[in-house]
């Protein structure tokens, strides 16, 4: 059985500004596998990374254009990054899982394209709420790993899944046990759990075999799967 990977969510955010250039720099350091990240698309198509649709409440992301967006500043004074700019940051070794938050399909291959393009384009995934995207995603590039994401206990996982196109399922930690664990797997799937900050929650998720870790401490997960092994 393989261990689960440790995910910085929205890089390592337990130490740095969430969704910064700096959170993405910092996770490898802070052993994680990998990071989670929040994409929109601007008016012009580019992506970008950014938790909300809004910026200080009243500026839309899909409403500006990129040039626009680079007057804004995050809490630590970086402008926010671009896809691009936050994969390059990522760098050669981390895996990066894209959660797109928005996306007009018509900018469906711009994402592509610049998943085609960073350091590390096999390490590359997306996941989503919205399981459209996933599957608009799926249909344009199907050898693109995929997710999607729940908070709710499903009744039919594998439906979703399917539905989808996808082969992980990003779930809520609070809504995974061994049944939902056990199902996953026996199909082939994968399970990662999120957002995982509690030793507690981890050592649990880590019992039940789950593929992955996503957490705000990347260090705290790395320690919990190393006390595991």
């Amino acid at each position: 059985m393989s261990r689960a990977l440790v995910i910085a969510h929205r890089g390592a955010s337990g130490y740095e500004v969430e969704n910064s250039l700096a959170a993405f720099r910092a996770a490898a350091r802070l052993g994680a596998d990998g990071v989670e990240l929040d994409v929109h698309a601007t008016a012009d198509g580019t992506p970008v990374v950014h938790h909300d649709e809004t910026i200080g409440g009243t500026h839309h992301i899909p409403h500006l254009s990129a040039r626009q967006l680079q007057g804004f500043r995050l809490a630590n004074g970086e402008p926010i990054p671009t896809l691009a700019q936050a994969l390059d940051a990522a760098g050669r070794t981390l895996q990066v899982f894209v959660e797109v938050k928005s996306l007009a399909p018509q900018f469906d291959g711009r994402l592509l394209e610049v998943l085609d393009r960073g350091p590390n384009p096999a390490g590359y995934a997306v996941h989503s709420f919205d399981h459209r995207i996933v599957r608009r995603l799926g249909q344009a590039r199907p050898s693109l790993p995929r997710g999607v994401l729940s908070s709710a206990y499903l009744v039919r996982p594998l439906a979703a899944l399917e539905d989808a196109g996808a082969t992980t399922l990003w779930q809520e930690r609070t809504m995974v046990d061994r049944a939902l664990v056990e199902a996953m797997h026996a199909a082939g799937h994968r399970i990662v759990a999120w957002t995982v900050d509690e030793p507690e929650d981890m050592r649990r998720l880590i019992g039940l075999a789950v593929d992955g870790i996503c957490t705000n401490f990347p260090d705290l997960g790395r320690r919990a799967i190393e006390a595991a092994a």
